[in-house]
This record gives structure tokens, C-alpha cells and sequence, in this order.
């Protein structure tokens, strides 16, 4: 798809059934969930804002999913009081500092504490886990995700950086063990609703939706000046600050490349972003005839969340709907490579591969934390990033160990540019 200029489309949105070549449905199906039952769910990073809408979809599940585990990393506060509304099996702090302040008897009876990442990957594999949900913020995830798709569990991904990270690694172990990783990511999950209108080979390309965040019609100049607190006045989304950053920056939208590229196996010139204000196109897939297949809905993580959760089926749920009584406009533009430059290193790591996405995703990760903490300007973010991306020692095929490491250097060097 050519764009150029602001455009208006109208789209047709698809309720076909899976087809069997999708690279998200070629592994073994997943059954109904069974009239009258329950499954158990693991909710990692429970505190968060991922975390808490799945609360409220589990909630609204009339019993077809059960909370069996809450994983926080520090708020104990906030994980004490889910426990009391939940009353799940497990909580698991992983801070160790912030679960020494945790009386066990501030919990619910019932409900059993468990202290560090150890005791949350042993609780994440457990044959009593049936679903789990991983949004658990940034680099910090990936070793509760990985040790569920170790365990071949059906994962519903929201941390995206488990992909860009170790996205070949990931996607051949959920291969070997059977598990199953559903896409959370409003842009992945509408992704992968709009592919069950055809096969992988009828796929032309996949089109991310961004909504250009806060600074979408700011000059070079003013962005140089931007705040932290006007940077975090995202206009259509309520998420924590890191993603809401990285959004002001357009570098969420440079991970959920690298994320596509791994999850839906094309390449990375097959994978294309537009801005769209409104964000209520989540994402599109074109197809090889020219077709266009979207899923819209308005801003509301709740839709994605549950979907993953009862994939494959649809039932009514608590995300917000449309108001069919009123007007609808929707607008589309390029995204500017100048003004925002994170898109185009987003291109380069999936094109890349290798240990190109954890040091971009690291670099970055590091300098949106100086510039909240007023170490870095606003700009210094994308420039950090391509730079340390530029040196680091690439390395086509690593191993986690690999990753891990460069994920070390890549925060050091920031932190090196940042006092320079």
C-alpha cells in the first residue's frame, strides 16, 4: 500500500472462521473452552495497567476463568488489595526488598506468598496454570514468559519485549514445547483477528496503526524542549509512563515491528506503520488482491485481553463499544522519519534480526528512564538509541545468555552517554 497525504478509507471488517495457514494457528488448535468450566490464570505484572484490565475481564468471565496466580514486582499495596478482591491461589512479589515490608497475614485466607523470580517461574509452570497472561513491563519479562512457553502453556502476550528481544528463540521454543502465544498488543491482536480472513500466502503485507501520541503535530524545535509531563499526556490511551513515552517517541511503534516480524513470520519489508489520531483502526493487514482488512474498536486494552483469553471463540465482554448514532471520521498519514526517527530503527532491527532488537529495546529502555529522570532530553532518546545500536557487537544467531549480556552493555552505555 502507497500513502502519501492524509487519506480516508472505508473498511470491511472480517468475521471469517481460522483458516489453517496462518502462521498464528498452524500449531495444534485450541478447544472451546468447555461449557461450565473454569480455567486457571496467571497474571503477570497484575499491578500494571494490562494487569489490572485483566482483572476486570477475569472478573466478567462468570466463572470461566479463575485468578490462580497475581505477580507484581514492588506495589504491594496494590497487589494486597487485588489479592482481597480476588483471592487467587499464589501472589508473588519479585522485588525481594518490597516483600519484606509484606505481613503473609495481610492476605486473604487462602492465599499463599511467594518471594522472587525463582518462585515466580516455578508458579508460572505449574500443571494448574492453564492460561497466563505476561505483562510484566519491558526487559523484566521475558524470564516469566519464557519460562511459560518452556512450559507450553498458551500465552497471552502482552509484553512485547519478549519478542524483540528473543524473538527466533522464543517462537522455536513455543515450537519444540506446543505453547501457544496470543498477541495482547492492541496492533498485534487486531493483527491477528484480521489474518483469519485468509491464509499466509494471500498476505501482501501488515500495516501497525500508531496514534502519533502527544507530540503528533510538534515542530523539531519544540520537541527538543518537551517535558516529561507532556510527554506523558498521551490523547487517547491511559498506560503507564515507559509505553506512554515511548509513544510520544513513536518507539513503541518501532518494537511492535520487530515484535510482527517474529510473530507473524514476514519480513521486514512486508511490514508498514501509519499514524491514525483516532486510534480506533488498531491495525491492518492487506491482502494480495488489495484488500484491506481492519479491526476497529475504540481504545480499550479490555477487547484485546479478553479475546487472547477465549481465542478462539467471541463472547460479550466489558470493553467499550461504539455509539452507531454518531459520526465516525478517521484519518491516516505517514509518519515522519525526521521528527520521529525510532520508526526507521525499528525497520532496521527486524530487518536485521539477531541481537539487534535487545540492545535497541535496552538503549531505549534506559534513556526514557534519564529523560523522566531529567538526564536526557526528549530528542536524546532515538539519538541514544541509534547510536548504541550502531556499536554494539552484532551477533546474528545469539543464545539467551548472549542477549542478557548486551542487554547489561547497551543500559551501561546509556547511562555513560547520559553523564557525558
Amino acid at each position: 500500500m502507497e500513502v502519501s497525504g492524509v487519506q480516508t478509507y472505508n473498511f470491511t471488517v472480517s468475521a471469517c472462521p481460522p483458516t489453517a495457514g496462518s502462521r498464528m494457528d498452524s500449531s495444534s488448535p485450541v478447544p472451546t473452552l468447555p461449557p461450565g468450566g473454569s480455567l486457571n490464570v496467571a497474571i503477570l505484572g497484575s499491578t500494571g495497567s494490562v494487569g489490572t484490565s485483566t482483572i476486570e475481564v477475569v472478573a466478567a468471565s462468570r466463572g470461566r476463568f479463575t485468578p490462580f496466580l497475581l505477580a507484581a514486582h514492588s506495589n504491594v499495596r496494590r497487589l494486597v488489595e487485588q489479592a482481597h478482591a480476588c483471592r487467587p491461589r499464589h501472589v508473588v512479589v519479585v522485588d525481594q526488598a518490597a516483600a519484606a515490608t509484606l505481613d503473609a497475614a495481610d492476605l486473604p485466607a487462602g492465599t499463599r506468598l511467594a518471594v522472587g523470580p525463582e518462585a515466580l517461574d516455578d508458579l508460572v509452570q505449574s500443571p494448574e496454570v492453564d492460561r497466563v497472561v505476561a505483562a510484566i513491563a519491558g526487559a523484566a519479562g521475558l524470564r516469566s514468559t519464557w519460562a511459560a512457553v518452556e512450559a507450553g502453556k498458551t500465552v497471552a502476550l502482552a509484553n512485547k519485549e519478549t519478542l524483540v528481544m528473543a524473538g527466533p528463540l522464543v517462537m522455536r521454543l513455543a515450537a519444540r514445547t506446543g505453547a501457544r502465544i496470543l498477541p495482547v498488543d492492541s496492533e498485534h491482536s487486531a493483527i491477528h483477528q484480521a489474518l483469519r480472513a485468509g491464509t499466509a500466502s494471500e498476505v501482501e503485507r501488515i500495516v501497525l496503526t500508531a496514534s502519533g501520541g502527544p507530540f503528533r503535530t510538534w515542530s523539531a524545535e519544540q520537541l527538543a524542549a518537551a517535558t516529561p509531563e507532556q510527554a506523558l499526556r498521551h490523547p487517547t490511551w491511559s498506560m503507564g509512563p515507559k509505553i506512554t513515552i515511548d509513544s510520544a517517541t513513536m518507539m513503541n511503534k518501532a518494537l511492535e515491528l520487530i515484535e510482527a516480524r517474529w510473530l507473524f513470520g514476514l519480513p521486514a519489508e512486508r511490514l508498514a506503520v501509519l499514524v491514525h489520531p483516532q486510534s480506533v483502526v488498531h491495525s491492518l493487514v492487506e491482502f494480495v488482491d488489495g484488500s484491506l482488512i481492519a479491526q476497529l474498536s475504540p481504545p480499550d486494552m479490555k477487547l484485546p485481553i479478553q479475546y487472547a483469553l477465549f481465542y478462539p471463540d467471541r463472547v460479550p465482554g466489558v470493553a467499550r463499544r461504539f455509539d452507531h448514532a454518531r459520526p465516525l471520521a478517521l484519518e491516516f498519514e505517514p509518519p515522519d522519519p525526521v521528527r520521529f526517527p525510532a520508526v526507521r530503527l525499528g525497520h532496521e532491527a527486524a530487518a536485521r534480526g539477531g541481537t539487534a532488537g535487545a540492545v535497541l529495546n535496552a538503549a531505549n529502555e534506559e534513556a526514557v528512564r534519564g529523560f523522566l529522570e531529567g538526564a536526557l532530553a526528549f530528542t536524546d532518546i532515538a539519538t541514544v538509541s541509534e547510536r548504541i545500536l550502531g556499536e554494539h557487537c552484532f551477533q546474528a544467531d545469539p543464545a539467551l545468555d548472549d542477549i542478557r549480556r548486551l542487554d547489561a552493555w547497551a543500559r551501561q552505555e546509556v547511562v555513560k552517554w547520559a553523564c557525558v
